[in-house]
């Protein structure tokens, strides 16, 4: 993994690019860019292990369906979370050639990850970083989608295996579409944030 090569890729391809030792440093740096206004994010294990929805939430309207107010669903969620001005993601793997993949089952997080937002952030550690477009595709379809659906406790033969993608035809098939971000949306403001630590699947 070669963080300077990935990192010089990114901004070639027209992000901003941040990068921090630790996920305390990045939680308190989202903390203090994010302020009074509204956030949507997308399911994460990475946002949740930087504990970003307590944090905002304390200043900002944070929509999150990991977290559903009573009387609220979590599609009432993820829509208004696809109308937030900031909207935060992490990914499944990215490129040492600064592109990046998303799979998603419902497809909130990949939608908003293209178009909608005042400025997106992409939140990962190096762990999701791989030599190429080929090893990154690979890392997001048969690493992250197992780990997910195993999370998720999914019936689907990755998630039984924790393996490997199976391409199945399962209803609980979270692997429904994916996203190869080769270059910034021209759309939006897009910063990617990069944590020297493993996070996330």
């Amino acid at each position: 993994m070669d963080l300077n090569k990935t990192v010089t890729s990114l901004k070639r391809n027209g992000y901003d690019v941040s990068v921090f030792k630790t996920g305390e440093e990045a939680g308190r740096y989202l903390n203090r860019q994010i302020d009074g206004t509204s956030v949507g994010m997308g399911g994460s294990v990475t946002l949740q292990q930087l504990g970003v929805y307590e944090q905002l939430s304390a200043h900002n309207e944070v929509f999150w369906h990991w977290q559903i107010p009573d009387g609220s669903s979590a599609d009432e969620i993820r829509r208004a979370a696809s109308e937030a001005k900031i909207y935060l993601t992490s990914v499944n793997a990215i490129s040492e050639d600064g592109e990046m993949i998303n799979i998603d089952g419902c497809g909130n997080r990949l939608a908003s990850s293209l178009y909608g937002h005042e400025k997106v952030y992409f939140v990962a550690g190096t762990n999701k970083i791989a030599l190429d477009l080929a090893a990154a595709v690979s890392r997001a379809r048969n690493t992250a989608a197992p780990l997910n659906a195993k999370r998720l406790n999914c019936k689907t033969p990755c998630s039984a295996g924790g393996d490997r993608c199976y391409d199945c035809r399962s209803e609980d098939r979270i692997c429904n579409a994916m996203v190869i971000h080769y270059r910034k949306m021209t759309s939006c403001d897009i910063e990617i944030i990069l944590i020297e630590e493993s996070l996330g699947y």
